[in-house]
């Protein structure tokens, strides 16, 4: 089944700054374990001929503190807007049933809280991102530009394994209340990218 997704992404994770999964997965976490709140804003799209444009999924994981290890538990939210068939294509996409990045994570995951359909809102300006999922989840993160960077460029790291991509912006938290899937933890450190392109 032929697909391709392109959009934007944001991310808030319970590590400080700066995750150090970010740098490895097998790198331990800050704490004895990484939570993390992955948002796909989907610009164009279609999975097996159906469109996905406009659609918008969200993953929500809690990991051992060396992610390598396994035993992930993973839930998805898929936007409240899809029809039946944009839902089981995108949870087929995102679950790693269908290849892509998100199939390298697959083994590592060991249990599958449940995918549901939630109203996902996904605001870009500027530097800022904004999540809120229902009552679930709701955050903020902001681009880092650092200290003497005149142009107002944030800091990007590149060479990164992030199904994601390669090449993604850090970002620290501004706001952070998640509670989704029975995982709660607050937000701390956050990734973000202009665009994401994914196919398979």
């Amino acid at each position: 089944m032929a697909w391709n997704l392109t959009g934007s992404y944001v991310e808030t994770c319970s590590c400080e700054l700066m995750c150090p999964c970010n740098l490895s997965l097998d790198h331990g976490a800050t704490y004895d374990f990484c939570r993390v709140t992955l948002v796909f804003n989907i610009r164009e799209g279609q999975i097996d001929g159906t469109d996905i444009a406009g659609m918008k999924v969200a993953a929500i994981a809690d990991t051992p503190k060396v992610m390598t290890e396994g035993n992930w538990r993973l839930g998805v939210f898929i936007d409240a807007r899809a029809t039946d068939d944009q839902f089981d294509k995108l949870v087929q996409v995102f679950s790693g049933q269908l290849g892509g990045p998100m199939a390298a994570l697959t083994p590592l995951v060991g249990e599958v809280l449940g995918a549901e359909r939630a109203t996902i809102e996904v605001v870009d300006d500027g530097l800022r991102h904004s999540v809120r999922i229902g009552d679930a989840i709701d955050f903020e993160i902001e681009d880092i530009v650092p200290f003497g960077v005149e142009s107002g460029q944030p800091v990007r790291f590149d060479g990164m394994f992030h199904p994601v991509g390669s090449n993604l912006t850090m970002a620290e938290s501004k706001r952070s209340n998640i509670n989704a899937f029975g995982i709660e933890y607050e937000g701390k450190s956050g990734l973000s990218t202009a665009e994401f392109s994914w196919a398979a």
